[in-house]
This record gives structure tokens, C-alpha cells and sequence, in this order.
């Protein structure tokens, strides 16, 4: 009876560990059958080989940053070696260090180090999001779905995830209160344009349209944090009666004008005017090569 009931437990792994490590299909735990590399070694691998990781929890790549680290994966190459999970018969998932493989793909390189490791699904998410978020610099949204993966999928409490990733609970609590703002504020925080203090100081805000008439005015006049943070104890005061002066109208041309020029500079153009005719154009750029750009679109009409 208890023979059966042992067998019945290892055939409900379905693809856990243990139904990896005992299945013929594969060679995880043996250096025989493919003739290559086991688990817990430290290697260099064909490229090719590497399945990209479905648990990725990043989603933006710097077109310069990785052009600028396949440079130096060039004359350097691949210092830190990304880290791997064995499928069986040279078949390989990335856990972690895309940009790493990315960069070296872009760079015409063959084979990459790689650190072999082997874990079931749950055990692959949850060390793929751990290890991104404390080697990437991931913005504070993409840190923050991946919390919230760490909590939904990996059925960890705020308690224990705070635990694993080594941040204080009300840190965590913090990057996953992001995710209750609209969309339109965590595009703004994923894109740079308002930091995670200017969102921190929106969120005790209740009211969505309020929000996002404070969002407005963070980037149409460049707020700071604790301007933001005084708007907002103007707004949850007992006696507010107004919360964003936000009444000027723009003409429909105008707004044609600012949303051509964003189109061809891809960045964000804002255009405001009072009825007294008094306005300003505002071109939002991210970094100093989008700077540049900026200049060099503007000096050809010269």
C-alpha cells in the first residue's frame, strides 16, 4: 500500500524536480549521454543552444545600452556569466542575463559563460525574478510586477518575499502600491518622466482624475517631489474645493502640430495655451542621446 501510494505522489510531480531528474528523456543529471555538461557547473555554451527565458521580467532593452555592452563584450567579453537551466540533451533556458545575451548575440559572439543550474518552473520564476531584480536596473514598474509575480505565482506572502529579495516589507509594500495607479502614471514611471517619489506623493491621492491632473502638471511643469507632495496635502485637506487648475484650452491645430513633431522625434511633445494666447511647447526626452537627437532634428531647419 505504501509502495503504490509513493509511486502515485512521483507520477503528480509531472514536471517538477524530482520527475526531471528521474526521466529518461533527458541527461540532467548525467555527463554520459550528451558528453557535455551537468548541472553545477560553470561552462561556455554555444549560444544557439540558450532558449530565451519565458519568465522575463523585463520588458524595455536600451537600444544604446546594449550596443554599448556588446562593445565591450568585444574587447572584454562576458565577465558575469548569465545563468542557465539544463532541459536535457544540450538544451538550455536562460534564467537570468539577457542583456548579457542579447549584447553577445549582438556582438557575433559564438559561445557565452554560463553558471548550470536546474529548477522546476516555480522554482525557474522565482529565481529569475530575484536574480533580475538585483542585477538589472529594472524600472520601478517592471520591479513591481515582479513582486506581484513573486506573490501570485510563486504564493509568497509580502512577509517572505521581502525576505528573499532582502528589502524591507514597507519597500516592498511600496513598489507593489505602484501597480494600483492608472495606467497612464505607470507608463510615466516606466518611461522615466515622474520618479517613484512624485508617485508615491499621487498615490495618497484617491480619486483617478485627480491623479492623473496632478501627473499633468508634474511633467508640464517639471514639479519636484515636494511640490507634488504639497499639491497633494492641498487636494486632501478638508476644505479643497479646487485640486489642478487644468481649464485652458487648446486648440485641435495645435494639438495636430505637438502630436506630428512627437511622431517624428518619438518623444513626448506637450503644448499649452491660455486664452490670452500664452503658451509653451515641451519636448520630454529621456536620456542625453535623445538630446542629441533633439538638437541635430532642430539644426537642419537652420
Amino acid at each position: 500500500m505504501t509502495a503504490t501510494n509513493n509511486n502515485n505522489k512521483k507520477r503528480g510531480l509531472g514536471r517538477g524536480l524530482d520527475a526531471i531528474l528521474q526521466s529518461p528523456d533527458t541527461d540532467i543529471t548525467s555527463a554520459d549521454i550528451s558528453g557535455n555538461y551537468v548541472a553545477g557547473a560553470i561552462a561556455e555554451l554555444d549560444i544557439d543552444k540558450i532558449e530565451t527565458n519565458p519568465f522575463q521580467p523585463r520588458t524595455d532593452f536600451d537600444e544604446t545600452a546594449l550596443k554599448e555592452l556588446s562593445e565591450s563584450i568585444k574587447t572584454q567579453g562576458v565577465i558575469q556569466p548569465v545563468t542557465v537551466r539544463k532541459m536535457g540533451y544540450d538544451k538550455y533556458q536562460l534564467i537570468s542575463g539577457e542583456r548579457r545575451l542579447r549584447a553577445s548575440k549582438l556582438a557575433g559572439m559564438k559561445k557565452i559563460p554560463v553558471f548550470i543550474r536546474v529548477a522546476n518552473d516555480e522554482q525557474m520564476l522565482e529565481m529569475a525574478l530575484i536574480e533580475n531584480i538585483h542585477r538589472e536596473s529594472l524600472n520601478a514598474i517592471e520591479v513591481a510586477i515582479s513582486y506581484q509575480r513573486l506573490v501570485d505565482e510563486c504564493n509568497l506572502t509580502q512577509d517572505q518575499l521581502s525576505e528573499k529579495v532582502g528589502k524591507d516589507r514597507s519597500t516592498v509594500a511600496n513598489f507593489l502600491r505602484l501597480l494600483k495607479l492608472p495606467a497612464e502614471i505607470q507608463i510615466a514611471i516606466r518611461d522615466g518622466f515622474i520618479s517613484m517619489g512624485h508617485a508615491r506623493a499621487i498615490i495618497s491621492v484617491e480619486d483617478k482624475t485627480q491623479q492623473l491632473l496632478i501627473l499633468k502638471r508634474i511633467i508640464d511643469e517639471n514639479l519636484n517631489v515636494r511640490q507634488v507632495e504639497s499639491i497633494v496635502r492641498g487636494v486632501n485637506s478638508k476644505d479643497a474645493k479646487k485640486i489642478v487648475k487644468n481649464k485652458d484650452v487648446v486648440p485641435e491645430s495645435f494639438k495636430k502640430h505637438a502630436g506630428n513633431l512627437s511622431k517624428a522625434l518619438n518623444m513626448n511633445v506637450k503644448v499649452n495655451r491660455n486664452s490670452r494666447g500664452k503658451g509653451s511647447l515641451t519636448i520630454s526626452f529621456k536620456n542625453d542621446q535623445e538630446f542629441d537627437r533633439l538638437m541635430e532634428y532642430i539644426n537642419k531647419g537652420n
